[in-house]
């Protein structure tokens, strides 16, 4: 199926041009791309009470895991040339898994073998899920590997948007909420959890190789560990008794997918957001509310910013809002199966795209440090997780999501 604008290399060119030509492919047109809702379907998540959401933006340090200059941080660890099939990559690929099954997350390396430009390569996912006995899971997803270029200094690109700093924030985020899933586990085993649907979804990050292109983005040179997996789990059967509800014995790995959502080119200072696809506005939706609701405990004073006015990562939605279509990126292999996609990446590319500059320097650390707050709060509301320790949720809080118009844009 062809795809506008076309190649993922085509993306930066295009940036100019006008809104209806610009990521698009609209999907009034393809209609079975992402046109199956979540197993919940769409639904109001409950605020976390202020001192909830203050808990989270201290435990732990919000800072430290995406601090460029900290030589301990993920970010560090990652921050490396790392094309698939080479030493580098082989390196960040072990430091993920070690600190995903330091946490005693389940942890999935999942290798094969492609035919690329240069020939056969090997690839390797990484999916780890934090309780892999629960009959559903909601995704957080990166690409793990740098883009290749045959000749220095070229192939010294360690990609710090793309996709470093989101890697780093999802390793942060499973150790931000590893002991809520953990209490929440215990409160449903012990019959205490009000809402088991909620309860029985886990969640599940997956740090695919091979997102880049070798040479030209085609339909075989690029999201080759996205393709694979995809295909893997579309035609992997899942056994009745291995989860804790009973299962069809036509429920495959991908239909256990509630939701998808990729990070893609974020830590650059001021990204906007657009909602793509209008069966996950409600989760761009919440997103921004999380934002909003940080900012109002003040949660974003940092450094130097005092935190008196906030410019919203996320571009209003509008009524009438369609799907205004998508940028090609890991996320189309499910979407064209059907899973419900959220992809967060910024409506225009950072300047430093597929360029030398996007190494540290191209990273700001509040933008981080905001980002990596905004997925701890939506992600526990998703998931119906209970930060609070002696107080309980807000009575007067609202279950609605709060109007982007009251958000400041760039």
């Amino acid at each position: 199926m062809a795809l506008a604008p076309g190649p993922r290399r085509a993306r930066a060119r295009v940036l100019d041009l006008p809104l209806s030509l610009l990521l698009c492919v609209f999907v009034a047109t393809l209609p079975s791309l992402s046109s199956q809702a979540s197993v919940l379907g769409e639904r109001a998540l409950t605020p976390l009470a202020p001192n909830s959401i203050s808990q989270l933006t201290s435990t732990p340090d919000p800072v430290k895991n995406v601090d460029p200059a900290n030589p301990s941080s993920h970010l560090s660890k990652i921050l490396i040339p790392r094309p698939p099939d080479t030493e580098n990559n082989t390196l960040v690929r072990n430091y993920i898994v070690s600190t995903l099954k330091g946490l005693k997350w389940d942890v999935e390396e999942d290798s094969f073998i492609d035919n690329t430009p240069y020939g056969a390569k090997n690839f390797t996912n990484v999916i780890a899920t934090k309780d892999p006995t629960a009959s559903r899971r909601v995704i957080l997803a990166a690409h793990f590997d740098s883009k290749f270029f045959a000749t220095y200094p070229q192939n010294q690109f360690v990609g710090a948007t793309d996709s470093a700093a989101p890697c780093a924030m999802m390793l942060d985020l499973a150790e931000a909420l590893d002991p809520l899933l953990d209490q929440r586990k215990e409160r449903l085993e012990d019959g205490l959890e009000d809402d088991e649907d909620v309860a029985d979804t886990t969640l599940q990050l997956v740090f695919f190789d091979g997102e880049e292109a070798f040479k030209e983005w085609t339909a075989t040179d690029s999201i080759y560990g996205a393709r694979h997996l995809a295909e893997k789990w579309a035609t992997t059967y899942i056994s009745p008794h291995s989860k804790r509800r009973m299962l069809r014995p036509s429920e495959t790995q991908i239909s256990a997918i509630e939701h998808l959502i990729l990070l893609d080119l974020l830590g650059a200072p001021q990204p906007l957001i657009r909602s793509s696809f209008l069966d996950t506005a409600w989760l761009f939706d919440a997103m921004a509310s999380a934002e909003r609701r940080l900012f109002e405990v003040g949660a974003f004073v940092y450094g130097g910013d005092e935190g008196t006015s906030l410019t919203s990562f996320f571009y209003p939605r509008q009524d009438g809002d369609t799907n205004y279509g998508y940028v090609e990126d890991d996320h189309v292999p499910f979407m064209r199966k059907g899973v419900s996609v959220l992809h967060i990446i910024p409506r225009f590319f950072p300047s430093v795209w597929h360029k030398l500059s996007d190494d540290a320097s191209a990273l700001d650390v509040p933008t981080m440090r905001r980002w990596n707050l905004i997925l701890r709060v939506f992600m526990s509301e998703y998931l119906g997780l209970q930060p609070e320790t002696h107080s309980s949720r807000s009575e007067d809080a609202s279950d609605q999501p709060v109007a982007h118009a009251e958000l400041s844009l760039i």
